[in-house]
């Protein structure tokens, strides 16, 4: 069914059929330079879904904005009914600085729903929710570990949502993980929205890593395929196994201080006291192994080379919640 009437986002007026690119801007830099975010929106002479597809809420996660670039160079974000709107980088001042925070300290993914006469980070917070969140079907957010720590691919979404767990299944993402919303997050404003979010995370900050990206790039046409929105000369991969659900997990810590020496098993099923790194001194004076404490798949491994005791360093599933045997 043919839509006649434009879609209008940051007062601008889309059309069906049109193609558009949105340059907005919220504040300027301390220079006086403009700093804008683009806002780019592709709409179809046929009516259908809106479905965003955003990163870079955290400035620094360079590899979700990677995602989001792809579904525009490779054509994906061309829909055949509906409307794609990408925003590949939200926190643009973050980016700039190759920073995880806006100027003014916040954590963007912190402040939402935002305010209009709130600190920096809040009033951008204010104007996406109030300018695309009433727009918006679905949106799926891609994220990557901070603090050199490396997401196994990954689906969050929260638990006892069915709906959210079949666009989780249709996206099929190595991974799944019940993750509860947090206040002040993108995901919880969506969800409180109504907007049906998949929240993507993968790889690690100030790095791109491209089997990471073809994953999210993957999921991302395998939702469209099933929305009916992906146009047919894009090759659709089934991925190789169905989503593993994770619902249980802890952070195994350093034990001491000193160099880490990563195995490389993230992503990988461990059985109990399978060694994952070992964690040495400069002065070769001692080694210590770190072991998986019991049976599970590492979804999340510290790339720093040089920890702290009690730093995280490996995030592992299990099948009960703790203190459960």
């Amino acid at each position: 069914m043919k839509n006649n009437k434009p879609m209008i986002i940051f007062g601008e007026p889309v059309l069906p059929g049109e193609n558009r690119t949105i340059n907005v801007e919220i504040a300027r830099l301390h220079t006086t330079t403009k700093l804008n975010i683009p806002v780019i929106v592709r709409r179809s002479k046929i009516d259908g879904p809106v479905v965003l597809f955003s990163a870079g809420i955290h400035g620094d996660e360079i590899n979700g904005v990677e995602v989001v670039r792809q579904l525009i160079s490779k054509k994906i974000n061309r829909p055949t009914r509906g409307t794609i709107i990408c925003i590949p980088i939200i926190n643009m001042y973050g980016f700039v600085n190759k920073s995880r925070e806006f100027p003014d300290g916040r954590d963007l993914n912190r402040v939402f729903p935002g305010s209009k006469k709130g600190s920096l980070a809040s009033r951008f917070a204010f104007h996406i929710v109030a300018e695309i969140l009433p727009v918006i079907d679905y949106a799926v957010d891609f994220h990557a570990g901070g603090a050199s720590r490396f997401n196994a691919p990954q689906i969050r979404i929260t638990e006892n949502n069915p709906e959210l767990r079949m666009l989780a299944d249709v996206f099929n993402a190595p991974f799944t993980l019940y993750s509860k919303n947090i206040a002040g997050s993108f995901r919880n404003t969506c969800e409180k929205a109504n907007v049906k979010m998949l929240l993507f995370e993968g790889g690690k900050s100030l790095d791109i890593n491209n089997a990471i990206a073809n994953e999210g790039v993957m999921g991302v046409k395998r939702l469209l395929n099933y929305l009916n929105m992906l146009d047919p000369k894009q090759v659709v991969e089934d991925a190789l196994f169905p989503s593993i659900y994770i619902k249980y997990s802890v952070w195994l810590r350093a034990k001491c201080s000193g160099l880490l020496h990563d195995y490389n098993l993230v992503g990988k099923f461990v059985t109990k006291g399978t060694i994952l790194a070992i964690i040495t001194d400069p002065f070769g004076k001692f080694e210590q192994k770190v072991k998986a404490p019991h049976d599970g798949y590492i979804i999340n491994a510290n790339h720093s080379p040089i920890v702290y005791e009690g730093d995280a360093i490996y995030h592992i599933s299990k099948t009960l919640p703790d203190g459960d045997e």
